[in-house]
């Protein structure tokens, strides 16, 4: 009979020596290595010796108890998955457990199947940062990904689509909402490129008024305009040498466009008030939140820019597309902000992830960054739990069922929370919802809530 796989290794403890060999007999079935503790000191021993993917431990020992045996295993390896198991179960013995960083507890006697459930949600969980590392080493020396964080299939297709792209010339436009990371990507592409030692330079043309984005890209010579009192260098001659990333293009006017496409047919410009045609030497990464196609049929965006532009096309998948990558994109978040913010949170219970996995995360990694911000931020304890999650929307099924909401409803949904949290105010509300205040316009325009409306 074939050995099955491997699913990683297990440390059971507990001082009954019947329940310790019932347990490693089923978890060899069920495809772990498994090894034993007779006690909490031992256990402690053990895990200082070896790297277990998962410690499986009984409360109430002689020598040592697993509370205990907890608090030491975790200083010695806060990233070892630990499920506590008790005869004695209350609500606090459970509390107090995950608050010394357990991963999930179980009563005796032992529902194998539930066992068996908790086993591999804690051992996937713990993979995910070994998963990631792994792909960054794969592509390392021909890629190096940057923060660019995710171990989801759509997420290593778009990093290897990246590591393709990146050492050519050719433009790219990256499409995906908003939220979801598209200049990052376009970071890793310039960093990646030959280019790297030039210049990154970065324009969100629709945070800027029509009247301004001219001089801002292109630049203007002194007297150009009232208040123009030196020339100026646009963006484009700042990025000489390196790359351009023109963020949120489908919000620029028709004229813009055409002088655009200029610059990416001819490779030259011309300064605001001037008459000095001058050479461009950069690479053009644009982006956008929208369908271009939709924009082209409804004469809001020129077709041959498109197709400037559409060398190479970056779909960055949202969100809700790579649940899988929920957990170490949390986890990355709150070690960045713990460490910023110097408080000791060392990661999730159960339920606050499960929540996180629930949410149908209308405002992308950008949302998601913002919700363990302020859970961190406002955190009391070292595991952040359901309590301290603060949602935009209330969470539901995941998608792909017959009764999800379609993504513009859960959208708009959240803005009109939102600004109704916040008495109105768009800045803090667009902060909050993680865009500019540009692109709550935008959307407030077009789910038709300006003024007025609720």
């Amino acid at each position: 009979m074939k050995e099955p796989q491997r699913k990683g290794t297990v440390l059971i403890v507990d001082d009954d020596g019947a329940h310790r060999l019932m347990l490693r007999t089923l978890l060899r079935r069920w495809g772990y290595a498994a090894e034993e503790a007779d006690d909490g000191e031992t256990a402690v021993e053990a895990v200082r010796k070896k790297a277990f993917d998962l410690v499986l431990m009984d409360i109430r020992m002689l020598r040592m108890s697993g509370l205990e045996a907890l608090e030491r295993i975790k200083d010695h390896n806060p990233a070892v998955a630990v499920i506590v198991m008790t005869a004695y179960a209350s609500v606090e013995t459970a509390v107090e457990a995950v608050k010394k960083g357990a991963y999930d507890y179980l009563q005796k006697p032992l529902n194998f199947e539930e066992l068996r459930l908790k086993m591999e949600r804690a051992v996937e969980h713990v993979s995910l940062r070994e998963e990631n590392r792994a792909l960054r080493e794969t592509l390392d020396g021909r890629f190096d990904p940057g923060r660019l964080i995710g171990r989801s299939p759509v997420m290593i297709r778009l990093l290897e689509m990246v590591s393709q792209v990146a050492p050519s010339e050719a433009t790219v436009l990256i499409t995906g909402e908003s939220g979801t990371g598209k200049e990052l990507i376009a970071e890793a592409i310039h960093t990646n490129s030959p280019r790297r030692k030039g210049p990154f330079v970065r324009i969100n043309c629709a945070a800027i008024t029509e009247s301004l984005l001219e001089s801002e890209l292109f630049g203007h010579e002194k007297g150009a305009f009232t208040g123009a009192d030196r020339r100026k260098e646009g963006k484009f001659l700042q990025a000489q040498g390196g790359t351009i990333f023109l963020d949120e293009i489908s919000e620029t006017s028709l004229a813009m466009q055409a002088k655009l496409l200029r610059v990416l047919q001819e490779r030259e410009l011309t300064r605001v008030g001037g008459s000095e045609t001058l050479h461009v030497d950069c690479r053009v990464i644009a982006a956008t939140n929208r369908d271009l196609a939709g924009e082209i049929a409804a004469g809001r965006f020129r077709e041959d820019l498109f197709y400037r532009l559409n060398v190479v096309t970056l779909a960055v998948p949202p969100l809700r597309a790579r649940r899988e990558d929920i957990p170490i994109l949390a986890q990355h978040f709150l070690g960045h902000f713990a460490d910023r913010n110097r408080k000791a949170v060392k990661g999730f219970t159960p339920q606050a992830m499960d929540l996180l996995l629930k949410h149908p995360w209308p405002g992308n990694v950008r949302e998601l960054m913002n919700v363990v911000e302020r859970a961190v931020v406002l955190s009391r304890s070292a595991y952040l739990d359901v309590g301290d999650i603060h949602l935009l929307t209330t969470a539901g099924p995941i998608p792909g069922g017959d009764d999800v909401a379609p993504l513009e409803e859960v959208e708009r949904e959240a803005i009109v929370r939102t600004l109704k949290a916040v008495g109105g105010n768009k800045s803090e509300a667009a902060r909050r919802l993680g865009i500019t205040r540009r692109t709550l316009h935008l959307k407030l325009k077009r789910y038709g809530l300006m003024e007025g409306s609720p």
